[in-house]
């Protein structure tokens, strides 16, 4: 005989209900095979992690003292630096010193400032300071700053007639402008 439909629905639910219950036992028993093996790889993860993070601590350490010996090293290259230009200047200074204890005439005494101005200038061109070139050369804002300008025929215009205070660089470093005054030529100006 045939199922009415509420009969038909019971037995679908009842297979279902059996599915699921086939389900959960299959579940249950890969559950217990796979927590056998994931055990055992647990172990083995747990000990490469352990090792990465020792290698990871040593690798930090070593990074830092690195970093700390690189900072000593440019500590003590910097303080090396300075003690040779300081060392430079001692001479300069010892004749300084001798020039102010000195009993001799105006005349000896400038002869012995000129002397101490080209000792100095010496040991500044030791260190690779040289002068910005400025008397006679076309007015640069690059490397000069105008203090004003001076009406003349004797230079064109734009040209350095007057260095009030030496520039100096290092290679390409500016290390102070010089400070000039510019010409500015009149004639020129009437054409």
């Amino acid at each position: 005989m045939g199922m009415n439909g509420t009969e038909q629905t019971e037995a679908a639910t009842d297979a279902e209900m059996m599915t699921a219950a086939e389900a959960d036992e299959t579940i249950a028993a890969s559950d217990a095979d796979v927590a056998t093996v994931s055990q055992a790889e647990f172990d083995q993860v747990k000990g490469e992690r352990d090792q990465l993070i020792d290698r990871m601590a040593r690798l930090q350490a070593e990074f830092d003292n690195a970093r700390k010996r690189e900072a000593k090293e440019r500590a003590d290259f910097r303080d090396y630096a300075v003690g040779n230009a300081a060392e430079s200047f001692l001479g300069v200074l010892d004749n300084f010193q001798l020039a102010l204890k000195s009993q001799g005439s105006p005349e000896q005494f400038r002869a012995g400032i000129e002397l101490i101005a080209k000792q100095f200038d010496d040991a500044v061109r030791n260190l690779g300071v040289v002068p910005v070139e400025t008397t006679g050369q076309q007015f640069d804002p690059r490397s000069m700053e105008a203090l004003g300008s001076v009406e003349t025929t004797e230079f064109p215009d734009d040209a350095v007639v007057d260095e009030v205070r030496r520039g100096y660089r290092i290679k390409e470093r500016l290390l102070r402008p010089a400070l000039v005054r510019v010409a500015v030529n009149n004639s020129t100006h009437q054409a």
